[in-house]
C-alpha cells in the first residue's frame, strides 16, 4: 500500500519479528541488570554497615578497657600513696605491681592497630589520641616514677634518719637520690603531655578522666619535686662535702612581720657529716643599729622604709625571704666578721612545738636556776605549753629584753640537742618537719647560688617570686606597727573572694578579719613591755598593723575598705606584682574587716593564697576561696 497511512511510523511498530522479540526482550534484560546491582550494592552496604558497627562496637570494647584500668589505677593510687607515708614497702610493692598490671593494659588497649587507625578520623580521633595519651601516661608514671620509688623506698626507711651520736645518717638519702630525682622528672614530663591537650574539642566522658589525672599529677609532681630537691640538697648543706655554717633566726609571732615575727633570737648552727650543732647565739637588740644602712632593694625600701637595712629585727618586714635572709647574713658578718655564713634558716615557736611533738618535752631547769631574773617560767616544756610560755609568760616573768633573748636561746639549744641524741624518731620529725614547712614556718636561703636555684623553686624558699609563686598567686601579710608584743593576743581569717569578671579579666577581693582579744583592761593587766607603753604613739592595750597585699603580676592594687568604709591604700609594685598596705588599729576586743580589691587580673588558673603564719593554725587563718555567683555573662 502506498501513502502515509501505510508507511512504518518510527517506534511503534516492528518492521519484522526479530526487531519485535528484540524491543519486547531488551528492557527486561536491563531491569535484571539494575536489580542485580543494586542488589550487589545493598550487599556491600550491608557489609560495610556490619563492619563499621563492629569496628565502632571494636573501639567501644577498647574503650571500656581504657577506662575500666585507668578507673582502678585511680583507686589504687590513694592506697599506695598512704602506704608510702606508713613507710609499708611490702604492701607497697604489691598496690606497685597491681597498678602496673593496670596500666600496661590500658596502653596496650590505647595502641590497638583499629584504635590507632580511628584516632586520624576527623572530631572523633581527638578523643581517642586524648585518651590514648592518659593510658600512656599512666603507664609512664607507674613504670618510671612508682616502681623506682618503691625501690628508693626499700633503701630509705624514715626511720634511719634518726640522729646516731649526734649525726644523722645520711647515706640512705644518698643512695636514694638518683630514683627520687629520676621519678620526679617522669612524672613532670608526664604532667607537661597532659597538660599540652586541648580540652576543649573533647567529650565529657575524656574530659573529665583527662581533668582528673591532670589533678593528681599535678599534686603528685609537687611532692615528688620537692622530695627531688631534698634528696639533692641535704646531704651538701648538712656537711657531705665540707662544714657549713648558718645563721638561724627564730621569729618571734607575738611581733609580727611578714614572714611570721621579730627574729629576736639569733644563733649559729654549725652543720659537718650530718652533725648539727649550735655554736654561737646573739641577740637582734644586742646588735643595735647599722649605720649605713645594708643595701636593700629600692622598690622593697620603698615599701618597708629603710628600717629594713638598719635593723636586724626588721630585715623581714618583707614578704621575700631571700631579701630578709641576705640581708641578716650581711648584718652578722659585720659584727662577728670571723665567721662565715653559708646560708639562713627560719623558724619559729609553733614549729619549734611540732618538733617536740616528736622528740618529747624538754627540761631547761639545769640552765635557768643559774640565772636571776627568769620568775616563775616553766623548766618542762612541751609541745603544747611551748608557745604560750615562749609568746606570753616569757614577757610576764621577765623584765630585761636581753634575758628574754637568753631564755629563747636557751629553749633552742635544747630542742637542738634533744634532736640530735636522737631522741625524735626520723620518720615523725620528717613529718612535723615537714608541717613546719608547708605553714610556712620553716624558711630556707643559702649564699651557694647553686642551692639557692633549687631553693627558689620551692616554697621553703620563700620568694616572692619565681617558679614557687603560682601564675594567679595572692599574699596577704602583716607588720607590726605597734612596737610591742601584742599580736599574741590578734586572732585573724583571710579569704580570697572572686568577684563578677569585668572588662574581660577577673576580678578578687583579699578578705581580713582582725580581732583583738586582748582583755579590756590590757593597758594595765599586761606588762608594758608586751603593750609597747604607747612609746610609739598606739594607745596600750591597741594593736597597729600594717596590712600588705599582693595580687598576681600585672593585676592592679584598685581600692581597700575598712568595715565596708573605702580608706586610702598605699599602691606600690614589687617583683612586677601588684602591692596594697592599709593600715589598721584595734583596741582591746575591737574587731575590724579590710578588704583589698584587684582588678584586671589576667591569670585564668586557680587562685591561690600565701598568709604570714601566725600563732594560729593555718586552717584557722586561711579559708576557703569564695567563688563568684550570679555573675552574667561570665
Amino acid at each position: 500500500m502506498s501513502g502515509t497511512d501505510g508507511e512504518n511510523k518510527p517506534n511503534e511498530y516492528p518492521r519484522n519479528d526479530t526487531e519485535r522479540v528484540r524491543r519486547t526482550v531488551q528492557p527486561s534484560l536491563s531491569r535484571r541488570k539494575l536489580r542485580r546491582r543494586l542488589l550487589q550494592w545493598g550487599v556491600g552496604a550491608l557489609a560495610l554497615l556490619v563492619l563499621l558497627g563492629g569496628a565502632i562496637a571494636w573501639i567501644g570494647f577498647r574503650a571500656g578497657q581504657i577506662r575500666g584500668n585507668l578507673e582502678a589505677t585511680t583507686q589504687l593510687l590513694p592506697q599506695l600513696k598512704k602506704e608510702l607515708l606508713a613507710n609499708d614497702v611490702a604492701r607497697a610493692s604489691n598496690t606497685v605491681a597491681s597498678l602496673s598490671e593496670h596500666t600496661a593494659a590500658a596502653k596496650a588497649a590505647s595502641n590497638d592497630p583499629l584504635w590507632k587507625l580511628a584516632s586520624g578520623l576527623p572530631w572523633i580521633g581527638h578523643n581517642l589520641t586524648a585518651a590514648s595519651e592518659v593510658a600512656t601516661t599512666a603507664d609512664d608514671v607507674t613504670r618510671l616514677a612508682a616502681q623506682p620509688l618503691v625501690g628508693a623506698f626499700e633503701s630509705l626507711d624514715w626511720k634511719s634518719l634518726t640522729p646516731v651520736n649526734g649525726a644523722v645518717p645520711l647515706a640512705p638519702l644518698q643512695k636514694a637520690a638518683p630514683s627520687v630525682v629520676a621519678a620526679a622528672n617522669s612524672v613532670e614530663l608526664s604532667y607537661q603531655r597532659l597538660a599540652g591537650i586541648d580540652q576543649a574539642a573533647l567529650l565529657p566522658q575524656i574530659a573529665a578522666p583527662l581533668q582528673s589525672a591532670k589533678t593528681q599529677l599535678d599534686e603528685l609532681r609537687g611532692v615528688l619535686s620537692t622530695a627531688s630537691d631534698a634528696a639533692q640538697l641535704l646531704p651538701p648543706m648538712m656537711g657531705t662535702e665540707g662544714p657549713r655554717n648558718y645563721l638561724l633566726l627564730i621569729q618571734n609571732n607575738a611581733e609580727v612581720r611578714s614572714s611570721g615575727g621579730i627574729p629576736g633570737a639569733l644563733a649559729q648552727l654549725h652543720a659537718e657529716n650530718g652533725k648539727i650543732t649550735l655554736t654561737a647565739q646573739d641577740s637582734a637588740s644586742a646588735m643595735g643599729s647599722f649605720t649605713p644602712p645594708v643595701k636593700v632593694d629600692a622598690a622593697q625600701e620603698t615599701i618597708y622604709s629603710t628600717r629594713m637595712g638598719s635593723y636586724m629585727q626588721d630585715v623581714n618586714m618583707t614578704p621575700d625571704f631571700p631579701t630578709a635572709a641576705s640581708t641578716a647574713r650581711a648584718m652578722w658578718l659585720q659584727r662577728h666578721p670571723d665567721q662565715a655564713i653559708d646560708g639562713v634558716i627560719s623558724i619559729d615557736p609553733v614549729a619549734l612545738a611540732l618538733v617536740l611533738k616528736a622528740t618529747g618535752p624538754i627540761n631547761v631547769a639545769t640552765a635557768l636556776p643559774e640565772r636571776a631574773g627568769f620568775g616563775d617560767l616553766p623548766t618542762n616544756l612541751t609541745s603544747t605549753n611551748l608557745v604560750p610560755v615562749l609568746l606570753s609568760q616569757v614577757y610576764a616573768e621577765i623584765q630585761e629584753p636581753a634575758l628574754q633573748d637568753a631564755y629563747f636561746a636557751e629553749v633552742a639549744k635544747n630542742v637542738f640537742d634533744m634532736v640530735a641524741a636522737g631522741n625524735a624518731p626520723g620518720d615523725k620529725l620528717v613529718q612535723s618537719l615537714a608541717t613546719g614547712v608547708s605553714e610556712n614556718r620553716i624558711l630556707m636561703w643559702s649564699a651557694h647560688s647553686d642551692e639557692q636555684a633549687i631553693l627558689g623553686t620551692q616554697g621553703i624558699g620563700g620568694a616572692i617570686s619565681g617558679p614557687s609563686v603560682p601564675a594567679a598567686g595572692f599574699g596577704v601579710y602583716f607588720n607590726d606597727g605597734t612596737g610591742a608584743k601584742m599580736d599574741y593576743y590578734v586572732k585573724r581569717t583571710v579569704q580570697l573572694v572572686q568577684r563578677c569578671n569585668a572588662d574581660g579579666y577577673a576580678q578578687y577581693t583579699a578578705k581580713i578579719t582582725m580581732t583583738n582579744t586582748a582583755p579590756a583592761d590590757a593597758a594595765t593587766a599586761l606588762p608594758a613591755y608586751v603593750t609597747g607603753n604607747a612609746v610609739f604613739g598606739i594607745p596600750s592595750g591597741s594593736v597597729a598593723t600594717n596590712v600588705v597585699a599582693y595580687g598576681p603580676s600585672q593585676a592592679r592594687a584598685q581600692q581597700a575598705r575598712v568595715d565596708g568604709k573605702s580608706v586610702g591604700i598605699a599602691s606600690h609594685t614589687h617583683a612586677e606584682r601588684p602591692v596594697g598596705v592599709v593600715r589598721v588599729q584595734l583596741a582591746p576586743g575591737q574587731k575590724k574587716t579590710i578588704e583589698v580589691d584587684f582588678s584586671k587580673v589576667v591569670q585564668t588558673n586557680p587562685a591561690q593564697l600565701r598568709v604570714t603564719p601566725t600563732i594560729q593554725q593555718k586552717s584557722d587563718v586561711v579559708l576557703p576561696e569564695q567563688k563568684a555567683k550570679g555573675c552574667p555573662g561570665n
